[in-house]
């Protein structure tokens, strides 16, 4: 497995998570053969996992086994069976917990008064008004922001899909953005981040201050990703395509964008109104029946 980590590591975002995976494989398969593995050792693997963490994690941890097999036979011509293969877990519908405007606007309320934070409002506003990822924000560099177009633009390799994306700011995420700029002027007009402490160096989390504005504004259940889930879900309301929404927010597929969907009653209301705008031009002989 280190092998395979060791010739992939470059390629490959997910590389520390991966470490993690091979870690928990390695406790289990260390002094296993590969030729001899069969579908009852990862069955029994599976088994011994379940009691420690969700399916999502299993299946994670078999995938990068799966992969790591498929590369072996592949690049090293090893010919070693799959038993990996057929043994993915059926996993839960993906969390899709968001909040309303005006828990939104408590939620900042309460950021702003976090004095040892300053940049926690900016940090939340952003990511309410762009459904960026938190990594996202973080790694930020003034040399991808344009104020003048409004927007800023990620590389691939700082973005989960492996994609570059531009996120166009709206009047309240480039209030966030020139606000950052203001700090920067003011403390370390040299930093390269838009989110950087008084030194200029970059901020690395958010976590704390995040929980404790949560605590404060009254919101429970509530988690720094949960605001991509957020502007999703008010995106889909004020009645943007799934489409629009998948290529702000980089899904790697629209159905992944799909479990917002049902916020929108008004829009597929309106898709099945055509129908009847159809009936009256060329008539429905089954009307009445």
């Amino acid at each position: 497995m280190y092998a395979y980590l060791k010739a992939t590591a470059e390629v490959k975002r997910s590389a520390n998570k991966d470490i993690t995976s091979t870690r928990h494989l390695r406790s289990v398969f260390k002094d296993s053969v590969m030729n001899d593995l069969t579908g009852s050792d990862i069955r029994a693997y599976i088994s011994k996992r379940k009691e420690e963490v969700s399916n999502a994690s299993i299946n994670r941890e078999l995938a990068l086994f799966s992969s790591a097999i498929n590369y072996a036979n592949r690049e090293w011509e090893w010919n070693l069976p799959n038993v990996v293969a057929g043994k993915k877990l059926k996993e839960p519908p993906g969390r899709t917990r968001w909040i309303t405007y005006t828990e939104s606007a408590v939620l900042l309320e309460k950021a702003s008064d976090l004095i040892r934070s300053p940049h926690l409002h900016d940090f939340i506003s952003l990511a309410l008004y762009t459904g960026c990822r938190s990594q996202e924000m973080l790694g930020l560099t003034w040399s991808r922001v344009n104020l003048q177009a409004d927007i800023f633009y990620l590389e691939a390799d700082q973005t989960k899909s492996g994609k570059c994306r531009s996120i166009p700011l709206n009047r309240i995420a480039r209030s966030a953005i020139q606000r950052r700029a203001r700090f920067r002027a003011l403390h370390c007009e040299d930093s390269p981040w838009v989110f950087c402490n008084r030194k200029g160096e970059r901020i690395q989390s958010v976590k704390k201050s995040f929980a404790t504005a949560c605590k404060n504004a009254g919101i429970e259940d509530f988690r720094i990703h949960d605001m991509r889930h957020t502007c999703a879900a008010w995106l889909v309301s004020a009645g943007a395509a799934l489409a629009e929404v998948r290529d702000l927010l980089g899904h790697a597929s629209i159905t992944m964008t799909e479990r917002y969907a049902h916020l929108s009653p008004e829009n597929v209301r309106n898709a099945v109104g055509r129908l009847d705008n159809s009936r009256s031009r060329y008539g429905h002989a089954g009307e009445g029946q």
